[in-house]
């Protein structure tokens, strides 16, 4: 019977997604949108030697340009137009609403409404063009540095680099927009989905050939198999959970009649911070690894060296490091983007209250008790989800790199765009009742 349900409950949703007209326009515009994008990772920048980049950037793929590679979808191994990625935008963003919470006037901008986002978008895309035009020249003297990249060094070279790689992120940054506006999820958050995933079926290709050569064993890839169906339930699993606290409004008068009090719930996500905890300490971990490899080691004291080494991945020194700057940026930026006395305003400005706590201060200082908690849960959840790859990689030797990092991003951005296109069929079915109610009342008002 339940079986049944289900297939009869499957059966109306591909039958209103057939009629949703505008979901599929939505969804044929994401997916040209992404190929775009695509494309565009695979067009170089002019002036570079392909071979010489392709020796030199294997010997940084372990460092922090390995992680922005991943990110870019490989543009940044090919230096490809497309090679700085959406990471400038990123950045921008987090440094912006950091500042909305120091600055006062920011903060007032943040408070006055939809007027009030667009001034803060707009100061976005002025900090995008900054950070990328400062990282496209260091990117520039960086290539010119290295022998046999640059095919002509110059003046020209760099500033033609600049020009492509800023244009490149600005054009990134209005496709994702486009994307959002008129398409389906978080255009941004798909751009970087869309690199991770198009180097899964290389990855996974990868690892089964060093199997049937020998070089790994089918137990082992069989644990990668399994770790990596672990960390994607428990990404679900945890992703979904929330802290729900009971609001209470109390009874109002409208006229001589007497309404009783509604009741809401305040969702308190277990993961407040997402995925920005994972990729800020992996950017920081791995900077030194990659200033370390484009510099003279022979120049560098033993204590450096020492350092830079234990700091390489698997080794117990970055597995530390990796886990505490994962539990400070989970704190920090929940800080960030929560307010909890705010919250209590709000619920005291519409007259709610959580029952047995007195509204204003003590209730922002409850919601900032259970926030603070639920918060340690979910940096724990993260830095299990980060780690147990990372530990299957140094015990195993697994060459194929199963970022936790990674799998968290792929799988958050697909449950947020499956979510998306349930919230168009839900409308798209709410839409077809309410003609059907008019046509039904249309025909028995002409009778």
């Amino acid at each position: 019977m339940a079986s049944a349900a289900e297939q009869l409950a499957a059966n109306l949703n591909f039958s209103a997604f057939s009629k949703a007209e505008d979901l599929k326009k939505r969804i044929w515009f994401t997916l040209g949108a992404l190929l775009v994008y695509r494309l565009g990772t695979y067009i170089p920048m002019p002036g570079i030697n392909p071979d010489a980049l392709a020796n030199a950037f294997q010997q940084q793929s372990t460092g922090i340009l390995g992680l922005f590679n991943m990110f870019a979808g490989g543009a940044v191994g090919r230096m490809a137009i497309f090679a700085l990625g959406i990471m400038p935008y990123i950045s921008a963003s987090i440094i912006i609403q950091l500042m909305t919470s120091v600055i006062p006037s920011l903060e007032q901008l943040k408070k006055e409404g939809e007027q009030g986002r667009k001034v803060i978008n707009q100061y976005t895309r002025y900090g995008t063009v900054l950070l990328a035009t400062v990282q496209a020249y260091g990117i520039a003297v960086g290539l010119e540095s290295s022998t046999g990249i640059v095919t002509q060094p110059g003046a020209f070279f760099i500033i033609s680099s600049v020009i492509t790689l800023v244009g490149g992120t600005m054009f990134l940054m209005w496709l994702g927009e486009q994307i959002t506006s008129r398409g389906i999820g978080n255009g941004i958050s798909l751009i970087i989905f869309a690199g991770i995933v198009a180097h899964l079926p290389s990855s996974v290709a990868n690892m089964l050939e060093l199997g049937r050569t020998g070089a790994l064993s089918t137990g082992i890839i069989l644990l990668v198999v399994v770790v990596a169906l672990v960390v994607i339930a428990g990404i679900v699993f945890f992703e979904r959970a929330q802290r729900r606290l009971l609001i209470q409004y109390p009874k109002r008068q409208v006229g001589n009649r007497m309404f009783q009090g509604d009741t809401s719930h305040l969702p308190l996500k277990l993961n407040t911070a997402g995925v920005i905890p994972p990729i800020f300490a992996s950017s920081l971990l791995l900077l030194p690894v990659t200033v370390a490899n484009f510099a003279d080691t022979s120049k560098l004291p033993t204590w450096a060296t020492t350092v830079i080494a234990s700091l390489g991945h698997g080794q117990p020194l970055y597995m530390l490091f990796y886990a505490g700057l994962i539990v400070f940026f989970a704190f920090f930026y929940t800080a960030v983007v929560f307010n909890p006395k705010d919250t209590a305003d709000n619920l005291k400005k519409h007259g709610g209250f959580i029952p047995g706590i007195r509204p204003g201060e003590r209730t922002a200082e409850y919601i900032d008790y259970v926030l603070t908690r639920i918060t340690v849960i979910g940096a724990i959840y993260l830095v299990v989800i980060c780690l147990m790859p990372e530990f299957l990689i140094s015990a195993a030797g697994v060459p194929f790199y199963l970022g936790g990092t990674s799998l968290l991003i792929v799988v958050s951005v697909t449950m947020d765009t499956v979510a998306q296109v349930q919230g168009h069929l839900l409308a798209h079915q709410y839409e077809g009742l309410v003609k059907k109610a008019r046509l039904r009342g249309g025909k028995r008002g002409a009778r």
